[in-house]
C-alpha cells in the first residue's frame, strides 16, 4: 500500500484553452458529488480480524460474493489494510508446488502471518477516503495508487461505511449522468480517442496452465487475461475474480489444469468475453460496460484477434482526470 496523496489533487488550469467546451463536464460532475452520494442504500460489507485463518477468509469472500474485505487489527484497534483476491493469487503463486503437496500456508496461516511475509515487500498503510470527500478525489486516489478498492471511513466513528470501486463510480455516473448534458466527445470512435491499452497486451493460451495465468497476473499486474486459441482468436476472459472460484470449488491444489479446463469448470455467473470494436463510439462502450457490470472490454478486430483492453480505469482517466490536466501520473 502507498500512502494517500496529501491535499487535494491538482485542479484544471484556468489558463489553458479548453479543446471542447463540454470536455470537463464529467470532471465537474464528480467534483460536485461526494463519496457518500455513491454509497448504495443497501450493500454487503465483510470485515476480517487479522487473526482469522486465511483459508476461512477466502471461503467467506466466496460465500458472500464479495471481492475484498477491510482488515481489523484488535491490538492496534484500527483498520490496517485490505484482504483481496490479489492476496489469494499471491499465496497460490508463491507456495504452490504440485497437486500432491498441500499448500500449508493457505491451509494454516492466519491473515496476520501472511501479511508479515507479504508486507516485507510493500508499504503497509491503508489508503482510505472520507464520506464528504469528492468523487473526483476518490477517482484520483484509485488511479494514482493503482488500487481497485477504496474504503470510505467515517472519521468520527472510524467505521468503514462502504468500499468504493471503479465499477460503483461508473454506475453512479450511468444512473445520474443523464441529468447533465452529454459531451460531444462521447460520439468519437474508440480508435480516434485511443482509450485503453494497445501495446504488449497480456494474453494466455487456452492450453496453458492455471499456474501460468497466475504467474502473468503477478508479473504483469493485470486484472484479466484474454484466453486465446492457436489461431490467436479470443475465446474467453480469465479475470482475477475467476481465481477465487478455485477456492469455491476447493480445487486450488490443482493449478496444473489447463485454462480450457478452468474455463469449462467455472460457475455460470462469471464475466464472459465482452468485446468492443475500433469503430464503436465511446458512448456505446461506456453503456456496454455499465449495463453488463463488467470491469473491461476486449478490443478485437473483425477476426476476433485481441487488439487491446479497455478498462474502467482507462475510461475514468479519459473522462475525468485527463480533462483536469492529470494524465502523466498514471502512464
Amino acid at each position: 500500500w502507498k500512502s494517500i496523496p496529501q491535499g487535494s489533487p491538482p485542479l484544471p488550469s484556468s489558463t489553458e484553452p479548453a479543446r471542447d467546451p463540454d470536455e470537463d463536464v464529467y470532471t465537474k460532475f464528480f467534483m460536485n458529488h461526494c463519496c457518500y452520494d455513491a454509497i448504495p442504500t443497501s450493500s454487503k460489507l465483510l470485515i476480517f480480524d487479522t487473526t482469522l485463518q486465511v483459508k476461512k477468509a477466502f471461503f467467506a469472500l466466496v460465500a458472500n460474493g464479495v471481492r475484498a474485505a477491510p482488515l481489523w487489527d484488535n491490538r492496534q484497534k484500527c483498520f490496517v489494510g485490505m484482504l483481496t483476491i490479489t492476496d489469494f493469487i499471491n499465496i497460490l503463486h508463491r507456495y504452490y508446488k504440485s497437486p500432491m503437496v498441500q499448500i500449508y500456508e493457505l491451509e494454516e496461516h492466519k491473515i496476520e502471518t501472511w501479511r508479515e511475509v507479504y508486507l516485507q515487500y510493500s508499504i503497509t498503510s491503508l489508503i482510505s477516503i472520507t464520506p464528504d470527500s469528492s468523487l473526483f478525489d476518490a477517482i484520483y486516489s484509485l488511479l494514482k495508487n493503482k488500487i481497485h478498492r477504496l474504503p470510505v471511513i467515517d472519521p468520527e466513528s472510524g467505521n468503514v461505511l462502504h468500499i468504493l470501486t471503479h465499477k460503483r463510480i461508473l454506475k453512479f455516473l450511468h444512473i445520474f449522468g443523464s441529468m447533465i448534458p452529454k459531451p460531444r466527445f462521447l460520439q468519437k470512435r474508440i480508435e480516434e480517442v485511443e482509450i485503453g491499452t494497445f501495446k504488449k497486451i497480456a494474453t494466455v493460451q487456452e492450453t496453458a496452465t492455471v499456474y501460468d495465468a497466475l504467474s502473468i497476473f503477478v508479473e504483469r499486474r493485470v486484472s484479466a487475461l484474454p484466453v486465446v486459441n492457436e489461431q490467436g482468436k479470443v475465446v474467453a476472459l480469465y479475470s482475477r475474480f475467476d481465481v477465487i472460484n478455485l477456492a469455491a470449488q476447493k480445487n486450488y491444489n490443482n493449478l496444473n489444469m489447463t485454462m480450457r479446463e478452468a474455463i469449462e469448470g467455472r460457475s455460470c455467473c462469471v464475466e464472459g468475453v465482452l468485446k468492443c470494436y475500433p469503430h464503436e463510439t465511446l458512448e456505446t462502450i461506456i453503456n456496454r460496460i455499465a449495463e453488463a457490470e463488467v470491469h473491461r472490454l476486449v478490443l478485437v478486430d473483425e477476426e476476433d484477434t485481441v487488439k487491446g483492453i479497455v478498462s474502467l480505469s482507462d475510461l475514468l482517466q479519459a473522462l475525468v482526470l485527463t480533462p483536469a490536466g492529470i494524465d502523466a501520473l498514471f502512464s
